[in-house]
């Protein structure tokens, strides 16, 4: 390559991210050698061609990976390298429970408080209701909080709540023993998530509700913490009783409509309800999947994209989903109950995007 089309040091570190001194360091490592090297000043230059391997590097560095695996990655072909990321992503992940575990024994042996009881609750049900409304929880960087699950103990029942203002998904279990009083917090979703596998392998959980966190505890003494956040939670009692009072109901199994919705390839998706009948489609002109379900109130052609009304209908629990509707531009309820109940609302998209989204024809 012609030295003027080389860049240099300064300029390649810009275009990569990386800082110039952590360059020199993986060229002395062997893992990024300069295209390069001015005889006289010892001054690096790069190839335009090597941004893609020291973005590379960088990433794997951000994943906290030794400079002896990124070396194995780089050498490796794209089945083996990603074996290799695989592996190390588990390593990671292993020392990071165990950590996690090291922490709460610091803490007890510190004497962190021991926090009041929330309640008791079956691990594989709390489990199960945690992995149904994260799906509801949501990432804009402005509202931190809704990434979040509101928990709300009374003496009859635990409550999540999550919402990423196009969904919201409500959740109730039933405990096995009831806390000293009631409490409400909303929890950290990532520790959430991350806390899943431990509390679903457990029979019986305590809820302990500290300062900053809440606690779950197993018979035999091992704990997770999850953090609670500071912000405040959308006032999602008002929202759903500003609810406008819904007309049209139907009842279907939700067995039939999960298969009615993977068979559909669209962003978005028409439903419309007649006497006895439910139909999805992708665009107007196309007959749709149409299932039977107990209808009562007037006809309803609403517009829903996938991504909202699939994981409003997946997440539902029992064989049954009730579809509580009312205006074109209010947000469907979908009901279900099962050891609980479960209510999700979907907001429905403009109805004018499902052909001109879709690629149909008007």
């Amino acid at each position: 390559m012609p030295e003027s089309d080389l860049i240099t040091i300064g300029a390649f570190a810009r275009s990569c991210g990386i800082t110039a001194s952590a360059l020199r360091f993986y060229d002395d490592s062997g893992l990024l050698a300069p295209a390069g090297v001015d005889e006289t000043t010892s001054y690096r230059y790069y190839a335009p061609e090597q941004v893609a391997r020291a973005v590379t590097i960088r990433r794997l560095r951000d994943i906290d990976m030794p400079l002896e695996g990124i070396a194995r990655v780089l050498a490796a072909g794209a089945h083996d390298a990603a074996r290799l990321i695989d592996d190390h992503m588990a390593r990671l992940v292993e020392r990071t429970q165990q950590a996690r575990q090291t922490a709460e024994i610091v803490k007890t042996a510190l004497g962190e408080s021991a926090g009041w009881p929330v309640g008791t609750v079956r691990g594989p049900v709390l489990a199960a209701a945690v992995e149904q409304i994260l799906a509801a929880t949501g990432t804009d960087p402005d509202l931190p909080v809704l990434a979040g699950v509101r928990l709300e103990a009374t003496a009859e029942s635990l409550t999540l709540t999550a919402t990423d203002r196009y969904r919201l998904s409500t959740r109730t279990v039933v405990p096995e023993q009831a806390g000293s009083a009631e409490w409400a917090a909303t929890v950290a979703g990532g520790d959430l998530s991350a806390a899943l596998q431990e509390i679903r392998r457990t029979h019986l959980v305590d809820l302990e509700a500290g300062e900053h966190s809440i606690r779950f505890r197993s018979a035999d003494g091992v704990v997770r913490t999850c953090r609670t956040l500071t912000e405040p939670f959308p006032d999602h009692r008002a929202l759903l009783a500003a609810l406008p009072a819904a007309r049209t109901h139907v009842v279907v199994s939700k067995h039939e409509l999960m298969r009615a919705l993977e068979q559909q390839r669209a962003r978005y998706l028409r439903l419309v309800v007649a006497p006895g009948s439910l139909a999805l489609s992708g665009t107007a002109d196309e007959p749709g999947t149409e299932l039977s379900a107990l209808v009562t109130g007037p006809p309803r052609d609403l517009v829903f994209g996938f991504t909202i009304l699939h994981p409003a209908v997946a997440t539902a629990i029992g064989p049954d989903v009730r579809l509580d509707i009312g205006g074109p531009r209010d947000p469907m309820v979908v009901r279900s109950a099962d050891n609980g109940d479960l209510t999700t609302l979907a907001m429905p998209a403009d109805p004018t995007v499902v052909d001109t989204e879709n690629g149909s024809p008007n």
